[in-house]
């Protein structure tokens, strides 16, 4: 969940670039923010000569490193080789001790670490007598590891040795005084680019991507020595491997804000042009293929993909009477003695290294099911561990919170859904009418109306919300974007379950947002929103048709199975607004990171 990146230049990076190493590793490290916001840190070393240096020199900060700059002393640093960190803090608290890059006890080695160290307690037991240690991190024990190792040998040697003690979860980066980076992962996501005279690490491609579009997808058990080259190795054996690059396709323009104030707004503005976009591509037939060709679905999703996965659920048996089973990431593991090698799995994923979804589906691809993913990253672990993939192709997402990933997993298993009966023209002609419904939703005048409610509910501690059928997965979605952007206490339940429980919490004046399309379950929600009416509740209607029961309505239009669309626009708009009414920044909401590496 952390961000990490390192730079290695064959020459001086001022004299080529016009900045430093540090500069350099600083900007990467911005666009890798989403990663993690806590805290962030870098080091870079002071050169003497062409082959020697002086020392380390770090600098770190408590805070996000949008907000920040480099001080002096590192930007103005004549060195081709730096390694940095934003951190999303697992272990210990967020202090500048705990910050990355740490030290070993000569000060001569650094590391940067994404992951986490299982068995860091008996490390720390057993290295306590030798060591002195200045944080409450795991990542400050492995650096001390490595300096244990060290004797006698070369950093790389001492890392590969070192790594084969530790358990869990992880990606790390080194430097010491030599002229070279060493990184080692195990589970947790790194990427090599390669330039012109220069070389790139990263947590993901986002960083790297400005520079160079070469990249080198580092495999679990590899260990990268990045110098004048790039060497790979075996970390069990030390035996030499091959470096496989491959170009990344990537549009530069979709990671500016350009006119809007925050990435969500962009994101959510960008929505009609993802879903045009998403009609043009044939991956639904060969998805829904291997469909009919399964013996058992599985679709496995993380948060709000696992709203996507639900929504999945319901369009199969409604369009095309096929049974789908739903887990979500961190439970499917306890559901896999039903896996066999006719189960087809279909992770669901933005990022595509949502820890919690990739540990289950390897595990599921050893009993010989079958893998095809959606997922809006390419290169990312799920894609490369599928056997198929639906890239969606919503392009990078910086907020924080997923909008335009999401709606396109809803429109991307609308269109394998139809696939499946052999209506595809179908499928696309409701993805291309929500995409114009969304851009009327976005209109200055629904726009106004939301702004206006958005206000109401800034000032309330409690918002229901509850949906029928494929609006149930609907509620859940727009509860999740409640908490998440505003730290608004919201809570999503399917309508019939409010005589069950949940009605006790109504009371005068509580809002309840009704999301009530023109379909088999509207009647069923309008009967659900008068009983909260009769409580005492606001309620806020959002669909196709007014009613009087609604005190605000929100209008979208009658989509069909789409019509959830365009129901989770004004949801995250909502969302969004309100965030901002509270000066909640939307883009990094608190403890929250894009990409849960972590278990």
């Amino acid at each position: 969940m952390c961000g990490i990146f390192g730079y290695v230049g064959s020459t001086l990076p001022k004299a080529t670039r016009g900045k430093s190493a540090a500069q350099i590793v600083f900007e990467g490290l911005k666009r890798l923010e989403y990663r993690g916001y806590d805290s962030w840190g870098i080091t870079s070393l002071n050169q003497i000569s062409n082959i020697r240096y002086q020392k380390l020199i770090v600098e770190k900060h408590v805070g996000k490193i949008g907000n920040s700059s480099l001080d002096s002393k590192l930007s103005t640093l004549d060195s081709n080789i730096a390694l940095g960190h934003t951190r999303w803090a697992t272990h210990g608290g967020v202090t500048r001790e705990n910050t990355h890059p740490h030290l070993d006890c000569s000060g001569e080695i650094a590391i940067v670490h994404n992951g986490i160290v299982e068995n860091w307690e008996e490390l720390k037991k057993n290295l306590s007598k030798n060591h002195k240690f200045k944080s409450q991190t795991d990542t400050e024990v492995v650096v001390h590891l490595v300096e244990e190792q060290m004797k006698g040998r070369t950093l790389k040697e001492a890392v590969r040795r070192a790594f084969l003690n530790i358990q869990g979860l992880n990606a790390f980066i080194f430097i010491n005084k030599g002229r070279e980076i060493v990184a080692v992962k195990n589970g947790s996501p790194l990427v090599v680019g390669v330039g012109k005279n220069e070389k790139f690490i990263a947590s993901d491609t986002a960083g790297i991507i400005p520079y160079t579009r070469d990249i080198h997808f580092v495999e679990d058990g590899e260990l990268v020595v990045i110098g004048d080259e790039v060497e790979m190795f075996d970390v069990k054996t030390g035996a030499s491997k091959k470096l496989k690059l491959s170009k990344i396709d990537y549009k530069k323009q979709e990671a500016k804000l350009g006119r809007f104030a925050h990435f969500m707004l962009k994101e959510i503005n960008e929505q009609p042009r993802v879903l045009r976009n998403l009609t043009l591509n044939p991956a639904a037939r060969t998805m829904a293929d291997l469909v009919n060709k399964a013996f058992g679905i599985f679709f496995v999703a993380c948060g709000s993909a696992s709203y996507a996965a639900l929504c999945g659920t319901y369009l199969f048996s409604k369009v095309c009477k096929k049974h789908v089973n739903f887990s979500i990431g961190s439970e499917f593991k306890y559901l896999e003695d039903y896996i066999h090698e006719g189960t087809l799995v279909v992770p669901i994923s933005q990022s595509g290294e949502s820890v919690d979804v990739i540990e289950p589906v390897l595990a599921a691809k050893k009993k010989g099911a079958k893998i095809a993913a959606l997922v809006n990253v390419e290169g990312s672990t799920l894609f490369r561990i599928a056997g198929f993939n639906f890239l969606l192709g919503a392009w990078p997402e910086r907020a924080v919170v997923a909008t335009k990933s999401l709606t396109a997993m809803i429109a991307a298993l609308i269109m394998i859904a139809y696939s499946l009966v052999g209506k595809e023209k179908v499928a696309k002609e409701i993805i291309t009418s929500v995409s114009r419904d969304i851009e009327g939703i976005l209109d200055d005048y629904r726009v106004e109306k939301v702004k206006n409610l958005a206000k109401r509910l800034s000032r309330v501690k409690d918002v229901y919300v509850i949906g029928r059928g494929l609006s149930y997965a609907t509620a859940l979605e727009a509860s999740l974007k409640l908490k998440e952007a505003c730290y608004l206490h919201a809570e999503g339940f399917a309508g019939g379950e409010l005589k069950h429980g949940v009605i006790a919490l109504i009371e005068k004046g509580t809002p309840c947002i009704v999301f009530a399309p023109n379909d088999e379950t509207y009647d069923e929600i309008i009967s659900n929103a008068q009983e909260v009416k009769a409580r005492g509740a606001y309620i806020i209607g959002i669909g196709p048709l007014n009613n009087q029961v609604f005190d605000e309505f929100i209008k979208t239009g009658d989509l069909a199975e789409a019509t959830m669309i365009s129901q989770i626009v004004v949801s995250q708009l909502l969302a969004y607004f309100i965030a901002v009414e509270k000066g909640i920044d939307p883009d990094k909401p608190r403890n929250l990171a894009k990409s849960v590496t972590v278990k």
